[in-house]
């Protein structure tokens, strides 16, 4: 087992690690109609919330890393997540981020990926970090090209369609 890793700071926002008590603020997110509809899913139900929020504690304890979630320091409400995944089979760690829709546009998803994958490259040593993002999703995909990442390539994943983004740490 591994450190659980640490807090980030930006100008606006605290990014912490996940923790159980989250579920709640997670839970607003995730059942957010527009949010959803990024993922042409359906909101989540408390049950798949719990799920996801596990697996993603799961892999904070195996990898000392995981999403963080992301606070705006004014109100310290819970207003997204921001971090890394570990997607080996994919070519290294895997850079995601989900706000609630209330907080999209306002550059929050770029300021906390920049702070990630600035941890990933300068703390944590990654060679390599992708994003995957479904196709047609053009807000995510900003977000990616702000960060520096460059699409590498169009694939398909459990019957989806997705532009896989990438940056190698210089």
């Amino acid at each position: 087992m591994k450190a659980i890793h640490a807090s980030l700071e930006t100008p606006r926002l605290i990014l912490r690690p996940m923790l159980a008590t989250d579920f709640d603020a997670l839970l607003l997110i995730f059942t957010d109609a527009l949010v959803m509809a990024a993922f042409d899913e359906p909101p989540f139900t408390p049950a798949q919330m719990e799920r996801w929020l596990q697996r993603n504690l799961d892999h904070q304890t195996e990898y000392g890393y995981g999403l963080f979630s992301v606070i705006l320091k004014q109100t310290g409400e819970l207003i997204g997540d921001c971090g890394l995944e570990m997607m080996a089979e994919l070519g290294g760690a895997e850079l995601g981020y989900d706000f609630r829709s209330h907080f999209w546009n306002q550059g929050y998803a770029t300021e906390a990926a920049t702070a990630v994958r600035d941890h990933a490259f300068e703390v944590l040593k990654l060679p390599q970090l992708i994003s995957l993002i479904r196709v047609g999703n053009r807000a995510s995909r900003r977000v990616a090209e702000k960060v520096g990442m460059q699409l590498v390539e169009e694939l398909e994943r459990y019957e989806t369609h997705y532009w896989k983004y990438a940056i190698r740490q210089k």
